[in-house]
């Protein structure tokens, strides 16, 4: 199955959140035609493509609707030959908290999208998933034949969506090729996330920083290079029906990663464990370490910001986005984000 042609009309859900905001912005920078699926509002907003460059948003389109809509959905589609579908709920903690909530976003959101996208006649369905699927890693690293365990609502959700994309493949012959980004981080990303909690802790002031459980690893993935992944799918001429891990293969602990950002802002920390951010035992993911030859192989896909040395260049971007005034006024770091 051959990829959209480059003037083609690209629809992105989730264009509003953290990666979807970077994805949108890098397409618009290519010259590629892109209608921007943001979560209606009553203060129209757009979260961050409301600050995105000028020249990037007079070229975009924007459509606020619900992926929770089919209606909605399948009216921002039409016109469009692509879909990089990233609309979901992923805080793992709020999803502890309304469960119900994620199944209607994430499974019955992707199953709107993915009925659009067979009605339409799209041409290539980008659908994402998470490393949460895979739950504690069994075998590091972790390749795309790993059992998947929904070790928390979320999960559990993600589990569904992917399931449901395979299944429109497997029955529809829809075109859709599922990539599995591991821990993103970046500029823009919310406060619930490990890296900017310490980063916003440390740029308020704080050298006590709170955190969860400090032993579990991630492989973390700067967010430019988790937006080539996905334009990388969205171009590949093979892939189709497949997943794909979006990964560094480069494993750290959340402890190490506290002191590398803590070495990067120049502040002498201590980490106090916060009881409320634990998750429960049997739901912490205890290790994920990506094993990226897949992406490699289909995508042509390598990190740029991959290893150690990728790992701290990417951190020290981050920190010198979040200590822009302008931005840490943007989140609340005295307060723990669910």
């Amino acid at each position: 199955m051959h990829p959209p042609s480059p003037n083609s009309k690209i629809l992105v859900t989730g264009a509003d959140g953290f990666i979807g905001s970077h994805l949108t912005e890098e397409l618009v920078r290519q010259g590629r035609k892109v209608k921007a699926f943001v979560l209606y509002n009553s203060f129209n907003s757009w979260g961050w493509l409301d600050r995105c460059p000028s020249e990037i948003r007079k070229n975009l389109e924007v459509f606020a609707g619900d992926i929770r809509d089919p209606h909605g959905v399948k009216a921002a589609m039409a016109g469009c030959d692509a879909v990089l579908h990233l609309a979901a709920l992923i805080a793992i903690p709020y999803s502890y908290h309304s469960p119900h909530t994620y199944v209607d976003t994430n499974v019955n959101g992707t199953l709107n999208v993915l009925q659009a996208a067979r009605e339409l006649g799209v041409k290539r369905l980008v659908h994402t998933s998470t490393s949460e699927v895979y739950g504690t890693a069994r075998f590091v690293p972790i390749t795309e034949e790993h059992p998947l365990q929904g070790q928390s609502p979320y999960s559990a959700s993600k589990i569904g969506a992917d399931q449901l994309a395979f299944s429109y493949y497997a029955s529809f012959g829809l075109p859709v090729i599922t990539v599995r980004p591991f821990n993103t981080y970046g500029p823009r990303q919310s406060a619930r996330a490990v890296i900017p909690t310490i980063i916003t802790q440390i740029a308020r002031g704080s050298r006590v920083i709170k955190l969860g459980a400090v032993s579990p690893t991630r492989d973390f993935n700067y967010v430019q290079d988790t937006v080539r992944g996905f334009i990388a799918a969205l171009d590949a001429s093979q892939g189709v029906g497949e997943v794909v891990n979006i990964g560094s293969n480069f494993e750290v602990s959340i402890g190490e990663t506290a002191t590398l950002i803590a070495e990067a802002m120049n502040a002498p920390i201590t980490i106090e464990t916060d009881e409320v951010r634990l998750r429960p035992e049997n739901s912490e993911v205890n290790r994920l370490w990506a094993d990226n030859a897949k992406a490699a192989r289909l995508l042509n896909w390598s990190p740029r910001y991959g290893g150690r040395d990728g790992f701290k260049r990417g951190l020290a971007e981050t920190v010198a986005w979040f200590t822009q005034e302008d931005n840490l006024r943007q989140y609340k770091a005295d307060i723990y984000n669910l």
